[in-house]
């Protein structure tokens, strides 16, 4: 006589079943950041509205690009919020063995773009969504699926604003990033900016009778590595980055057209991996402190139309290890890890964090096998994820 399995066994076995099948559908959607997002936004709307979800799409400037914010269960403050990105790295000039937008399963792994970074998380948080009691819950079950993470949070924060308007603060947040079920609380932001400078051109022979802007360029990266070292002394006691300072690095210095031309137009590309909001701070307030009344002073002396300008190309903030960290200990206790850590890479969390959310990373796969031909996620990493989200609808429902 067979034996039938237990409810318990049966719902984690749908699950990971269902979170396979989701993660195929979802693979298949070619979600280049440089591309549209909305019909993949479309997708996962369809399957949380017909759990009866209320659902809430914030776009970009051009409309091409979407957010989606659902909720579960009761109508009341709090809940838990479960956020991953929609959108992947382009396949271009990779060598794949595999078709990168069809779900291939091999040797207990399951091969296609974004299988790790990141619809994995997203297919299990769908998949536990069908499969939950939704009349059970006591508290709100929140999902958030964003555009253009991996060209600088841009999405993320559209919706982080557009949710500070509406006064929606979850009590937590997972993000489910590659950490292979580990439960990561920190990591250093990722603040990237280009500095455009405007200056008058002329013959090398009378300098003065210019403005240089590769000189003006080269002084600004002096005050960029005077910060430097300032930043190395504000590290924060027991902070458990390596190292464990922020950090300022110049990627690119452009400018000029020739060796007897004084330089009409230069750029640095530079960028800071802050380890608390208030370097973030510093270097900003520093930097236009010493533009407006240093440098473009004495430019405009010369020729009034010289310019500094700055572009941000990505504002994310970090996410901070906090004594108090809700987030941190449900997940810890979901999982059965015993301690937790911090990540070189940085995550949405930040800016969840930054709105009041207790917020942590925790997620299925390696950040090693992300951005890479043959990306994958192996099944027992994806079984791991299915497990703790399980157990949290047992919370849900208790």
């Amino acid at each position: 006589m067979l034996l039938q399995p237990a409810p318990k066994a049966v719902r984690k076995a749908m699950t990971l079943i269902k979170t396979t099948e989701i993660l195929a559908d979802l693979i298949a959607f070619e979600t280049v950041s440089a591309d549209s997002n909305l019909e993949i936004i479309r997708y996962l709307t369809e399957r949380l509205e017909a759990l009866g979800a209320r659902c809430i799409e914030t776009r970009d400037a051009t409309g091409a690009k979407a957010n989606v914010f659902a909720t579960l269960g009761p109508d009341m403050p709090g809940g838990i919020l479960l956020s991953g990105h929609t959108d992947v790295v382009p396949v271009a000039d990779q060598d794949w063995t595999t078709d990168p937008f069809q779900m291939t399963e091999r040797d207990g792994r399951l091969y296609g773009r974004g299988a790790c970074d990141m619809k994995g998380f997203i297919a299990a948080a769908l998949a536990f969504a069908e499969t939950l009691d939704i009349s059970k819950l006591t508290q709100p079950l929140h999902f958030a699926f964003t555009y253009d993470e991996e060209t600088g949070c841009l999405g993320a924060q559209n919706l982080v604003n557009d949710l500070s308007e509406r006064g929606i603060v979850p009590d937590i947040a997972i993000i489910g990033e590659p950490t292979e079920m580990r439960v990561i609380e920190g990591h250093k932001g990722c603040f990237e900016y280009t500095t455009s400078f405007v200056g008058l051109e002329g013959h090398s022979s009378a300098p003065d009778d210019g403005v240089n802007a590769a000189e003006y360029a080269a002084r600004y990266i002096g005050k960029l590595l005077e910060l430097r070292h300032i930043l190395k002394s504000r590290a924060p006691k027991g902070s458990p980055f390596e190292p464990p300072w922020t950090t300022v690095n110049v990627g690119r210095i452009s400018g000029g057209v020739a060796h007897n031309v004084i330089a009409s137009k230069a750029e640095v590309a530079w960028e800071m991996r802050p380890v608390q909001s208030s370097d973030a701070e510093l270097v900003r307030s520093t930097l236009s402190d010493y533009v407006q009344h240093t440098l473009l002073p004495e430019m405009q002396a010369v020729h009034p139309e010289t310019s500094i300008t700055q572009e941000a190309v990505a504002e994310v903030e970090g996410l901070e290890p906090m004594d108090e960290n809700a987030a941190r200990e449900l997940v810890a206790e979901l999982t059965g890890a015993n301690g937790t850590g911090v990540v070189a890479f940085a995550t949405e969390a930040g800016l969840f964090q930054q709105l009041g959310v207790h917020a942590i990373v925790c997620g299925p796969g390696s950040i090693t096998q992300a951005h890479k031909a043959d990306e994958y996620v192996e099944i027992e990493q994806l079984d791991l994820c299915c497990r703790m989200l399980n157990r949290l609808g047992r919370r849900l429902i208790a």
